[in-house]
């Protein structure tokens, strides 16, 4: 029985790694529920989870989710410290918490761009998921953990996507991969252009007009300058003999 169940584990990653580019370390995302029913089959999660999927795992939680446990009580106490040791993943609701359930959901919109796995006893989460392609459903039954095979919408998606219909969210990361490695697609840092030194136009203060001094008023004749009249100073002996000829 572990053999044929490992064998169809192995079957669904198969598919999920082709198709949806689902790769290790797998991270499980657990809810409440989850928790609670490992605790009660005693199942070493750690431990049987990478056997089970034959590779790296890591278990991982939301805040919403230990919110909840912690509000629910010591009912479910094991189950809070359980989730206590995952990986606590940031989630869209940092000031008001939801429900567990509704956190998980919101983890995996978006065609599931982490490849979360989601681990859940919670029926009515169960039957949303399904309804979302791309994203491998676990859970406990007879105390053994279980990977459900893929979703009739999952299988519906993926021959779409063989039909040419439509373009898996995987196949554009591998396409954008490609163009970047070919040198196709720059990368953001290339795109910065330096910033062209603007063309600055003439000084606005060379382009006012010179302004006119202005006329003087004054007549063109006080622009001569004025001759200076020498007088020469005659000497004593002249004046009295110019009196003396005019008395004779």
């Amino acid at each position: 029985m572990k053999i044929t169940r490992q064998k169809h584990a192995k079957k669904h990653l198969g598919f999920f790694r082709n198709n949806f580019g689902v790769r290790e370390p797998y991270q499980i995302l657990l809810d409440g529920t989850f928790c609670q029913a490992a605790l009660r089959g005693r199942i070493q999660l750690r431990e049987q989870l990478p056997r089970y999927l034959m590779g790296e795992t890591q278990l991982c939680t939301t805040r919403c989710v230990l919110k909840e446990l912690e509000t629910l009580g010591k009912d479910l106490y094991g189950a809070k410290l359980i989730a206590q040791k995952c990986q606590v993943r940031n989630c869209p609701h940092f000031k008001n918490a939801v429900s567990g359930s509704e956190c998980l959901l919101s983890m995996v919109e978006e065609g599931n761009p982490h490849h979360y796995f989601v681990a859940t006893q919670d029926q009515n989460l169960s039957v949303k998921v399904k309804k979302k392609p791309g994203i491998p459903l676990m859970f406990i039954i007879q105390n053994t953990i279980v990977l459900d095979k893929p979703s009739p919408k999952t299988i519906a998606f993926v021959k779409a996507i063989e039909s040419g219909q439509l373009v898996s969210v995987h196949e554009k990361e591998s396409i954008k991969q490609l163009k970047q490695e070919q040198g196709l697609v720059k990368n953001p840092e290339q795109r910065r252009r330096k910033k062209r030194k603007k063309i600055s136009g003439p000084n606005p203060l060379s382009c006012l007009k010179k302004k006119k001094k202005p006329e003087d008023t004054k007549s063109p004749a006080s622009k001569k300058k004025k001759k200076r009249i020498r007088i020469r100073n005659r000497s004593t002996s002249e004046v009295l003999s110019e009196k003396q000829n005019a008395e004779g």
